[in-house]
């Protein structure tokens, strides 16, 4: 599907209505969110065709096969549900709103939100940084124990700064590119990536296709994350032009082709050191700082600053596309 003025006008709604509604307790404790039906999928073509017998060759094109179908079935599902709605202003407002099941606006600020708001709940003792850690292992991997207070904020903030790409620009680029089927294969890869797309034992080979298309895909979308949160840099007291240098100066530095680009916009944005040495449970990974130079002990306020910087981004990332659906 070609860029049109009724698919971006899709993606204007459905990041209202994200923005508005977001994703509502209510209804996904009641009801199975689709994401949760492709992890569902995954699962069950993992337990079937990740066989240890098998050798890593048959086991990763096991995986490239099962890529292949979680993607070809959810594109289908999105093509049925834009053939089927796609003929009325109505229609686009359904697809809307359907299209933002998959954004992750909203809920993204919540729960960096939280992580601020426990350590002052809790106070800027022990019990406010337990609450913090608490909070803060519900978005990211690492080890919550290893973290002291600058640990927590700057885990905080690296999440806002990757999943701001991950689940809120990469969507809406592959929706506003490829319509619904778009958005929803993006989100099927993504969600295999994050099961199978792990360097160990196990998913080494079955999850290669999965982590080497989630990164394709992600491409894009990372490096426009990069150019939003640059741009929006004066929300959080800093600078463009700093936000940019550190982009171009760091972002190659990180393990990761696409995390890199979100994380050092925000560094620069700032002025603090993210990423760096990391422990997760069982390992720990001795990355370089993005913005080495910079502050590194982030406290609380950081973490409302970034938020303040995401709101912002997403707020340009809504006045482009609405921008664009005028002019084409």
């Amino acid at each position: 599907m070609l860029i049109s003025g009724s698919t971006l006008f899709i993606v204007v709604a459905a990041l209202a209505f994200d923005a508005l509604i977001g994703d509502p307790d209510w209804l996904w404790r009641r009801l199975a969110h689709p994401v949760t039906l492709f992890g569902v999928a995954i699962g069950w073509l993992d337990r079937t065709l990740n066989r240890e017998d098998w050798s890593p060759e048959q086991r990763k094109w096991a995986g490239i096969a099962s890529v292949v179908m979680i993607v070809t079935a959810a594109e289908l599902v999105g093509l049925l549900l834009q053939i089927g709605l796609h003929r009325s202003f109505a229609g686009n407002m359904v697809l809307g709103l359907i299209a933002s099941i998959f954004i992750a606006q909203r809920s993204l600020y919540q729960h960096v939100a939280r992580v601020r708001e426990a350590f002052a709940q809790g106070g800027l003792d022990q019990g406010g940084l337990v609450a913090a850690r608490q909070s803060v292992s519900m978005i990211v991997g690492r080890d919550p124990e290893l973290l002291d207070e600058a640990g927590v904020c700057r885990a905080a903030i690296e999440s806002c700064a990757e999943n701001f790409s991950d689940g809120v620009v990469a969507p809406v680029f592959w929706l506003a590119l490829l319509g619904l089927p778009g958005l929803i294969a993006y989100k099927a890869i993504n969600t295999a990536d994050s099961m199978i797309g792990h360097h160990n034992e196990r998913y080494e080979s079955f999850g290669w296709a999965a982590a080497r298309l989630d990164d394709l895909v992600n491409l894009i979308p990372a490096r426009l994350s990069a150019l939003l949160l640059a741009i929006s840099a004066p929300v959080a007291g800093g600078s463009i032009g700093t936000s940019l240098s550190v982009v171009k100066r760091d972002a190659a530095k990180h393990r990761s082709p696409n995390a890199g680009w979100p994380e050092s916009a925000m560094a620069g944005a700032l002025g603090l050191a993210l990423a760096g040495p990391r422990g997760y449970p069982g390992y720990v990974v001795d990355d370089p700082f993005l913005n080495a130079g910079a502050r590194k002990d982030a406290v609380p306020d950081d973490i409302g600053r970034a938020l303040d910087l995401m709101a912002a981004a997403c707020g340009a990332e809504a006045v482009f596309y609405a921008v664009l659906a005028l002019v084409v």
